[in-house]
């Protein structure tokens, strides 16, 4: 299958090297085209419990046209703040029965394909978006990834819903045996570990992440006090599935400390173990900030509300991420209000996610 790639992150690295190793023509695309030369000159070299092996793309290139020309699959493993200037780029080359992937999404499957339209574009894109990377990953140099884990079930909700056979169809090709249909994308967006993860641990961390060079939040920075505070969390994000009508599974973010029932399966020993998440984390510029806190917690806190389900902890972490950074983050452009969405009726927000806009 022809896949494009958009991104230079971690996950980007891992999509591009493990899908090109699996056999699917790989196109990856980044910004800073310049930045993609030792990809282009020698591939990307993956790293894995197989040992080390350089992977060979179909293409590297700075040209989005190019990369997107007859792609079946369009995956953006890259942070939720880079979703919109991306959509903004994708949107004059998109065609009739593509599939857009974010894994995660943090409801950029509605957010995109807003802005695609608003440019003008009315071509039949289905966009999907799951729960977590497909890879624990991080990259260790600049044509060189390390693959520490890959998901073993992806919880996938499909944006219109009404288009969810094609869409996950397409994903299931380049991730077999792992997609899960989860319904709509409101589904999906709940779905999301990051907000649940990594607010209570870098808040709750703030300062030893500002005193020490580096500091493992997985590690020495989980303790029982924060686990106690990640699963009120993830209760409330729980119930507001339910709460919307959601049904089991919900993936409680417990099981990811517990057992292998996860989405990783087996995982936090393999993710401490690695030493890849001893790290130098910015309070105010990493993505755990500003992705998974301004964005991602935000949106959660803003649905809770709509659905009216009572989420002290979430609206308190946003208060807690509000006062690092000196603003008032309920307000946030991932809520339900910023969105327009607040004002629906649950049918009517049923109906949007089903059928898309009018």
């Amino acid at each position: 299958m022809k896949i494009a790639v958009l991104g230079g992150g971690h996950g980007c690295y891992a999509a591009a090297a493990d899908l090109s190793e699996a056999g699917h023509e790989v196109r990856l695309w980044r910004r800073d085209a310049a930045a993609l030369a030792p990809v282009q000159q020698g591939g990307i070299r993956l790293k894995d419990q197989k040992g080390p092996r350089d992977v060979r793309l179909a293409l590297a290139s700075g040209d989005l046209g190019a990369v997107l020309r007859g792609a079946e699959l369009v995956l953006i493993p890259s942070p939720a703040v880079a979703q919109d200037d991306i959509a903004r780029a994708m949107a004059p080359h998109l065609v009739d029965g593509q599939v857009v992937f974010l894994p995660p999404g943090t409801f950029g499957s509605v957010t995109m394909d807003r802005i695609v339209r608003a440019a003008g574009n009315a071509a039949e894109v289905t966009y999907a978006e799951t729960g977590t990377l497909p890879w624990l990953a991080r990259k260790h140099g600049a044509a060189e990834v390390a693959i520490t884990i890959r998901a073993i079930h992806l919880p996938t909700g499909v944006y219109p819903q009404a288009r969810s056979a094609h869409a996950l169809a397409v994903i299931s090709k380049a991730f077999p045996g792992v997609i899960e249909d989860c319904g709509d994308a409101l589904s999906g967006a709940l779905m999301n570990a990051g907000p649940i993860i990594h607010p209570p641990l870098i808040l709750m961390n703030a300062a030893p992440l500002q005193h020490f060079e580096r500091w493992d939040i997985h590690n020495e920075g989980t303790q029982p006090a924060v686990r106690a505070v990640t699963s009120a969390l993830d209760a409330e994000r729980m119930a507001t599935r339910e709460a919307l009508g959601y049904g089991a599974p919900h993936f409680p973010l417990a099981d990811h400390y517990d057992n292998d029932r996860w989405m990783y399966g087996d995982a936090h020993k393999k993710l401490t173990d690695s030493g890849d998440w001893r790290e130098t984390i910015d309070l105010h510029t990493h993505r755990y900030m500003l992705e998974d806190t301004v964005l991602g917690l935000a949106f959660l806190a803003s649905v809770a509300r709509y659905a009216h389900v009572d989420a002290p902890v979430a609206h308190g972490l946003l208060a807690l991420a509000g006062a690092i950074l000196g603003r008032d983050l309920r307000q946030g452009p991932r809520t339900l209000d910023a969105l327009g969405l607040s004002g629906l009726s649950r049918a009517q927000l049923q109906a949007r996610l089903r059928s898309g806009p009018a």
